[in-house]
C-alpha cells in the first residue's frame, strides 16, 4: 500500500466514522428521548430489559451510548443497579445490528436485485433524499432528523466502501500477511482489539474496521475471532470512564458491563480453544468475510447473555465486592437535587429530566409557603426548621437547574423544548424567591412568638383570609406550571389583583385599629412585614403564569400582555376578580354574607 492507499483509508475511516455519529444522532434526536423514557420506567423483569437494552442499542447504534445512559441513570437514582444488568446484556445484543448493516458490502452476484442490495447502489440515492429533507426543512423537525440520518448512513457506507478498497491490494502484501498472522495468537488478537476499540470508544466501529480488512481476504478467522473477542473488552472503556465522579452505585453499573464482557469472553475463549484441541476446527484457516465477522459478533454476544443471565446478581455482587461501601461523601441532598450531565448528549431526554426537577421544585417551593403560612397561625418550631430546610434544598435546585440549562442551551433542541426552557429558566428564580418569602415568614412567626405577641381576633381573620387566597395562587400556579397548562395560568391574574386587594385593605384596617388602640406598634412592623412577604409570593406566581401564558401565545413582552387585552377580556378579567374577591371575606360582616349567598 503506497502514501495514497493510506490517505484513502485514513479518509475512509473518517467518513466511517462521521456517518456513523451522524446516523446515530439523528436516530436519538428523530426518538425525542422516548427511548430514555422508556428506559427509565424499566419494570423490574430483567428479561425484559434485556429486550430493552437491545432495542434502545440497535435504534441507536451504539452499546457505549446505552451503557453510559445507564451509568446515568444509576447515578441519579433513576434506576436500580439490579435493573441495569439487563439493559446492559442486551445493548452487547443490540450492537451486533451495525455489523449486519455492514455485511451488505459484501453482497456479490451479478442479478439487478443482489445489485441493489449492495450499499454502493441505495447510499447514493439516500443521500440525495436526505440532503434534501435537510436542506428544506427550515428549522428543528423530524424532517431534518429523518435527512441527517439517511445522509449518515450514506456517508458510513461510503466510508466502509472507500476503506475497502484502500486496502483491497494488501492481500499480496507479505508485511500485511505477516503482521495478521502474529494476531492469529489469541492473546495477542485479543490485545489489539481491544485497544482499538478502546481509542476510537465503539465497538460497532472498530467491528466494520474488521470487516473492512476482511475485503482483502488476507484476514483468517483464527485472527477475526480473538479481534473480536478483543473487541467486546475495549468497548468497556467509554463507561469506565463515564464512572468516574459519579456515585458508587453508578461506578457499579460500569463494573457489571466489564465482568459480563470479561467473564464472557474468558469463558468463550477457554471453551472454544479447549474444543478446537480436539476437534480442530477447519474454518480457521479460511479466510474471513464480512457476513461471517457479523455472524460471529452476533452468537458470541447473544450466547454470552444467554449463559450469564441466571447469573446476573452474581454479577451484581461482584461489582459490590469491587466497590465496596465505603462511606460516601455527605450531601445526600445534592446527589437528589443533581441532574447527571452524561445526558447533555440527549438534549431531549434531559430537557425532560429538567422539566421533571422543576416540577419538583416547584412543589417544594409551595410546600415551604404553605407550612410559613400554617406557622404562621399556629407556632411550631419544627415547622420552622422545615421551612429552613427546604429553603436550602430550593436553592439548590436553583443552582443545578440554571447551570445545566445553560450547558444544555448550547445544544442542538427542538423549538418545543426550547420554548420549556424559556419557561423554566424564568421561572426557577421565582420559585426560589417563594422560598425566601416562606423564611421571611417563619422568621415573623418566630418573633411574634418569643416576644409573646398575638393577632387581636380581627387581625387573625384577615391572616387567614389572605393566606387562604396566597394558598390558591401557589395552587392554581404551580399547577399551571406543572401540567404546562396556559389556560390554568390564566385565571392566576385576577386573584394576584385580589391578594392586592386584600393586602391595601388589611393595612387600612391596622391603621384604623391603631388609632383606636386596638393594636400595637410592635405587632404592625411585623404585620407590614408578612403582609409584604405574602403580596410578593402572589408577584412570583404572577410572573411564572405570565411566562407560561406568553411563550404558549409566541408573545414574549410579558410586560405589554394585559395592555392588549380587548373590551370583552377586559370585562372577563374584571368579573372573575369581583367572583374571587367576595371569597375571602375580611370582616364578620362579609363572612355572613358569604354564607348566606352559599345557603343560596
Amino acid at each position: 500500500m503506497d502514501i495514497f492507499g493510506v490517505l484513502n483509508m485514513i479518509g475512509g475511516l473518517s467518513l466511517f466514522l462521521y456517518g456513523m455519529s451522524v446516523m446515530g444522532n439523528g436516530l436519538s434526536k428523530m426518538a425525542g428521548g422516548k427511548l430514555e423514557k422508556i428506559l427509565e420506567k424499566l419494570t423490574t423483569k430483567r428479561i425484559l430489559a434485556v429486550l430493552l437494552g437491545a432495542g434502545v442499542t440497535a435504534v441507536i447504534q451504539s452499546s457505549s451510548a446505552t451503557t453510559v445512559m445507564v451509568v446515568g441513570f444509576v447515578n441519579s437514582g433513576i434506576m436500580k443497579l439490579s435493573q441495569a444488568v439487563g439493559i446492559i446484556m442486551g445493548a452487547n445484543i443490540g450492537t451486533t445490528i451495525t455489523s449486519w448493516m455492514l455485511s451488505l458490502t459484501g453482497i456479490e452476484g451479478s442479478t439487478i436485485w443482489l445489485k441493489l442490495l449492495k450499499p454502493s447502489s441505495f447510499s447514493p440515492v439516500l443521500a440525495a433524499i436526505g440532503i434534501i429533507f435537510i436542506m428544506t426543512s427550515r428549522e428543528e423537525s423530524k424532517k431534518k432528523d429523518a435527512g441527517g440520518i439517511l445522509l449518515g448512513f450514506a456517508i458510513l457506507m461510503f466510508g466502509m466502501e472507500t476503506m475497502s478498497g484502500a486496502v483491497s491490494g494488501l492481500a499480496d502484501n507479505p508485511s500485511f500477511t505477516k503482521i495478521m498472522t502474529a494476531f492469529s495468537n489469541p492473546m495477542i488478537g485479543m490485545a489489539v482489539g481491544a485497544i482499538l476499540t478502546a481509542i476510537i470508544q465503539s465497538s460497532s466501529a472498530s467491528v466494520g474496521i474488521l470487516q473492512a480488512l476482511c475485503a482483502t481476504g488476507a484476514v483468517q478467522y483464527s485472527v477475526a475471532l480473538p479481534i473480536i473477542m478483543g473487541q467486546n473488552i475495549g468497548t468497556c472503556v467509554t463507561s469506565i470512564i463515564s464512572s468516574i465522579g459519579a456515585n458508587k452505585n453508578a461506578r457499579r453499573a460500569a463494573m457489571i458491563h466489564l465482568y459480563f464482557n470479561l467473564i464472557g469472553t474468558t469463558l468463550f475463549m477457554i471453551v472454544f480453544y479447549t474444543i478446537n484441541i480436539f476437534v480442530d476446527f477447519a474454518f480457521l484457516g479460511e479466510s474471513a468475510n464480512v457476513a461471517g465477522i457479523a455472524i460471529i459478533h452476533s452468537l458470541f454476544n447473544i450466547g454470552a447473555a444467554i449463559v450469564l443471565f441466571p447469573f446476573s446478581d452474581l454479577l451484581v455482587r461482584l461489582s459490590e465486592i469491587t466497590i465496596s461501601d465505603r462511606k460516601e461523601k455527605e450531601g445526600s441532598e445534592e446527589i437528589q437535587v443533581s441532574i447527571d450531565e452524561r445526558f447533555l448528549e440527549r438534549p431531549a431526554f434531559a430537557m425532560e429530566l429538567c422539566r421533571k426537577k422543576a416540577r419538583e421544585m416547584a412543589e417544594l417551593a409551595q410546600e415551604s409557603i404553605e407550612l410559613a403560612m400554617k406557622t404562621l397561625l399556629d407556632y411550631s418550631s419544627d415547622n420552622v426548621d422545615e421551612v429552613i430546610r427546604l429553603e436550602s434544598v430550593v436553592d439548590k435546585y436553583e443552582d443545578v437547574l440554571g447551570a445545566y440549562l445553560v450547558k444544555l442551551s448550547s445544544k442542538n433542541i427542538s423549538v418545543e423544548d426550547s420554548q420549556s426552557m424559556s419557561v423554566i429558566l424564568h421561572s426557577i428564580s421565582d420559585f426560589e424567591r417563594i422560598s425566601d418569602h416562606a423564611l421571611d415568614i417563619v422568621k415573623s412567626a418566630k418573633e411574634i412568638n418569643e416576644k409573646e405577641l398575638s393577632f387581636s381576633k380581627p387581625a387573625r381573620r384577615e391572616i387567614e383570609a389572605i393566606c387562604n387566597a396566597v394558598r390558591d395562587i401557589c395552587i392554581l400556579t404551580i399547577s399551571g406550571f406543572c401540567d404546562d397548562d396556559s389556560e390554568k395560568a390564566s385565571h392566576v391574574e385576577p386573584l394576584e389583583e385580589v391578594i392586592d386587594t386584600l393586602t391595601k385593605r388589611i393595612k387600612e384596617n391596622h391603621i384604623k385599629r391603631l388609632k383606636k388602640g386596638k393594636c400595637s406598634i410592635k405587632m404592625g412592623f411585623i404585620l407590614e412585614d408578612i403582609l409584604t412577604g405574602l403580596e410578593r409570593v402572589s408577584d412570583h406566581c404572577s410572573n411564572i403564569a405570565l411566562e407560561l401564558i406568553t411563550i404558549h401565545d409566541n408573545d414574549y413582552n410579558t410586560h405589554e400582555y394585559f395592555k392588549n387585552f380587548s373590551v370583552e377580556e377586559q370585562a372577563v378579567f374584571y368579573s372573575e376578580y369581583e367572583d374571587l374577591l367576595k371569597k375571602y371575606p375580611l370582616t364578620k360582616k362579609e363572612i355572613r354574607q358569604l354564607m348566606i349567598s352559599g345557603q343560596e
